[in-house]
């Protein structure tokens, strides 16, 4: 895996610097590992270990996104979602992380009860911060052209999608049956059609064009 400072490094120049992330987990170290990663990229954090203490934070300031784990102890990330909701209606972005709730019918229901985003654990630390930075900074990720994607080969396409679901490059090759450096020469490829530096933000393109 990446080094979250070199992850989050690829992230910063185009952070709203302080904005404020909500982590809220009852697993010590996948919210520290979450926070240090956030305030790498130029995010203040606040951590919380329970719903109820979110909640009363919430109420004192506003954050400007809450990564919520579904599984808590007291009232649950579903729960607390709701009560996000209506006190903020749609303009609060909720990103639900899960290593227990994992199906699909799991990830269905965190997204129809208002949440705008759901992954599974463990996160692709990459992955992760472009999906916070397009619901909390749209106009920051213009960077690349979406229209580069439709000079994309199937393959490049495939490869590109693989890298947006956290994959990395040997998992590539063995999923398209490939070798790992026909994969590096599709990503190469892959950044220079849209015009990006790197993985991540290739990613970032990938995932605001969906």
């Amino acid at each position: 895996m990446m080094e979250l400072a070199a992850v989050a490094g690829e992230h910063a120049m185009g952070a709203s610097l302080g904005s404020l992330i909500f982590v809220v987990d009852d697993d010590d170290g996948f919210r520290s590992y979450v926070a240090e990663l956030l305030e790498n990229a130029g995010y203040r954090t606040e951590e919380f270990a329970s719903g109820s203490s979110a909640l009363a934070a919430a109420t004192a300031e506003r954050a400007a996104a809450v990564v919520l784990d579904v599984q808590l102890p007291g009232l649950n990330g579903y729960e607390i979602c709701r009560e996000l909701r209506d006190r903020y209606g749609d303009s609060l972005p909720v990103i639900f992380v899960s290593g227990e709730r994992t199906e699909a019918v799991d990830r269905t229901a965190g997204l129809l009860l208002g949440a705008d985003d759901y992954m599974v654990k463990p996160v692709d630390p990459a992955e992760l911060l472009a999906r916070i930075r397009r619901l909390v900074e749209p106009h920051a990720l213009e960077v690349g052209s979406s229209n580069g994607l439709d000079s994309l080969t199937k393959r490049e396409h495939e490869v590109l999608d693989l890298l947006a679901q956290g994959h990395e490059q040997d998992d590539i090759a063995r999923e398209l049956v490939i070798s790992p450096k026909t994969v590096a020469t599709h990503i190469q490829r892959i950044l220079g059609k849209l015009e990006v530096r790197s993985r991540a933000q290739a990613v970032s393109v990938a995932l605001r064009s969906r």
